[in-house]
């Protein structure tokens, strides 16, 4: 039995499983580092408070829902979030919601690869707080590397069936950039957020999702029972049942063909309702085949501007490659023409 925080021995993913593993950290300012990264100093973790109930004056009641943004995957860019963040006035200097009645919606994929994966989480469950007493909401949904860093803390080395020989969500985890760092500062509180969060929402005929897959579609027939079976699969923490959630939600690239994308699209808004799939998950230049390989090895990423509408405008990719130098993607749906 390897020592605890130990790497597991590396095993082939299944044929299925479309790994991450290789995208290169190279955001603005950081390298991969040699050794773990000391945790910010200035950003301790915080407890878990109660969400104070939402004002409801006279102002709040007439103006209806705030505005609606979305935010791609993050992956552990503490500063480049709020920079993000502040350029679309929803935060303030002090990192502080100041948006009002605005509606904000992350789409998963909070830690791995980058500096401060802690540190993301910590911010999204203070917004979620501070915007809810302002009249909005700041809301999240699950990602594939939420379900492997709760994996990671529960299993262990636990041999999962694979599909392909053994392999462990510890493994997988520290495949996929886990920081040992986030790991250390990982608290019960975080567990319990992260194993709550919802799967797919719909906000104004808009379907968000964290991947790019059809998966979906084999956790129920309704909005409401896809998040209460994976709720429940979670709650029962079975290996093998969450590896298999795991690896389901890995699935990419669903809306990307030009004659199925369009179609699949369509089976997932027919089934849940909305206009437009709105999805992380998928870096656009590796989407858009702009780079041969997930680790970016025929010259690097292109420059990412904001989102990628495809898939006969069905579907929205948010995710704008921020471990590739690419762009944290914060916008403003819905999309303008």
């Amino acid at each position: 039995m390897p020592a605890p925080g130990a790497p597991a021995p590396a095993t082939p993913p299944p044929a299925e499983y479309t790994p991450t593993e290789r995208l290169p950290v190279l955001g603005p300012g950081h390298t991969i580092p040699d050794t773990p990264l000391v945790p910010p100093q200035d950003r301790p973790t915080v407890a878990l408070t109660p969400v104070p109930e939402p004002e409801h004056g006279p102002l709040a009641q007439d103006e209806g829902p705030g505005p609606l943004y979305v935010v791609g995957d993050v992956h552990g860019y503490h500063d480049e979030l709020r920079e993000a963040l502040a350029a679309e006035g929803l935060i303030d200097a002090k990192g502080n919601w100041a948006a009002g009645n605005a509606r904000l919606w992350f789409l998963g994929d909070f830690t791995d690869r980058g500096p401060d994966g802690i540190g993301v989480i910590d911010l999204v469950m203070q917004l979620s707080a501070e915007a809810a007493a302002a009249g909005g909401y700041c809301k999240a949904l699950m990602g594939n590397h939420e379900l492997l860093l709760i994996g990671a803390k529960r299993f262990g080395d636990t041999p999962v069936n694979s599909g392909a020989g053994t392999a462990s969500f510890q493994a997988a985890w520290l495949l996929n950039g886990g920081q040992h760092t986030d790991m250390e500062r990982l608290e019960d509180h975080h567990l319990q957020w992260m194993s709550r969060l919802d799967a797919i929402a719909e906000e104004d005929g808009h379907l968000l999702v964290h991947s790019d897959t059809t998966a979906y579609l084999e956790y129920g027939d309704s909005i409401e029972a896809v998040n209460d079976t994976v709720t429940e699969t979670l709650q029962r923490s079975d290996a093998d049942e969450c590896w298999d959630l795991f690896r389901k939600f890995t699935k990419r690239f669903a809306f990307r063909d030009e004659d199925a994308g369009p179609t699949a699209a369509r089976e997932l808004l027919d089934t849940y309702g909305g206009q437009r799939i709105v999805h992380g998950h998928s870096p656009i230049p590796y989407l858009l085949g702009e780079v041969g390989s997930e680790d970016g090895e025929d010259g690097g990423a292109p420059a990412v501007e904001g989102p990628h509408v495809y898939a006969d405008n069905l579907a929205v990719a948010m995710d704008g490659g921020i471990t590739m130098a690419g762009k944290l993607l914060v916008v403003q749906l819905p999309l303008a023409n």
